[in-house]
């Protein structure tokens, strides 16, 4: 009978270092484009998010309209999105952005919406007495009594896009999923655990520090719940 070979490679274990260690220069290669993929994506469906959110709390009949539509895009698969957007944006990592800044921005503009409708309007009120106009009171006061609200919808999205960043395999630009994709069809144990642990590893960091900024950024919450 003849003995399992020594090498965690050859025998092709779930956990296997000896696949770290030899393949370091690619997961580093497929985190970095996980990350650029999920915070360009994030960032770019914050700044659409805002002034949506802004117009809906502005203009009350914008809401349901504005609301639905960004539902709508939120339920249409991924596959059907990456379809839908394939013609204008062709095989590239521009395809796999816009696809996630369309998923992000129903849980970016709910959020913010529910934010800005939460500030009392006593507060509005009296700054408007202070003599502060539409800006001013936007910039000053609305958003940062919005920010619990807005910074939990920034973790959820966050860390939706950091998923769905891996169905980008299927254009070849899905960072971490290339991995799996790949490891999947070969059957490469080691290559699919650990880019999927590494996905979970993003996912779980980049919460804790969205939360560890919400907590700088909302001392007040912090006093309240003490």
């Amino acid at each position: 009978m003849t003995a399992p070979p020594d090498d965690c490679l050859a025998r092709n274990d779930w956990i296997c270092g000896a696949y770290v260690s030899t393949r370091s220069e690619i997961l580093t290669d497929a985190v970095v484009q996980h990350l650029q993929l999920t915070g360009v994506s994030v960032a770019l469906a914050l700044l659409l998010a805002l002034p949506l959110a802004v117009l809906a709390r502005r203009w009350r009949w914008a809401a349901g309209p504005v609301l639905g539509v960004t539902t709508v895009l939120y339920t249409i698969p991924a596959l059907a999105m990456f379809s839908l957007l394939l013609p204008v944006y062709g095989l590239s990592a521009a395809l796999v952005v816009a696809g996630l800044v369309l998923y992000s921005l129903t849980l970016l503009v709910r959020n913010l919406l529910a934010g800005l409708r939460a500030v009392p309007e006593e507060t509005r009120q009296a700054a408007r007495g202070l003599g502060y106009g539409p800006i001013r009171l936007l910039l000053t006061v609305e958003l940062p009594l919005a920010l619990p609200a807005a910074m939990a919808g920034l973790r959820i999205a966050t860390v939706s896009a950091v998923s769905l960043v891996t169905i980008g395999a299927i254009v070849g630009h899905g960072g971490l999923g290339n991995l799996i994709y790949a490891g999947m069809n070969t059957y490469f144990k080691s290559q699919v655990l650990t880019a999927s642990a590494l996905c979970v590893v993003i996912a779980v960091t980049a919460d804790l520090l969205l939360l560890g900024a919400q907590r700088l950024l909302t001392p007040w919450t912090r006093a309240q719940a003490a």
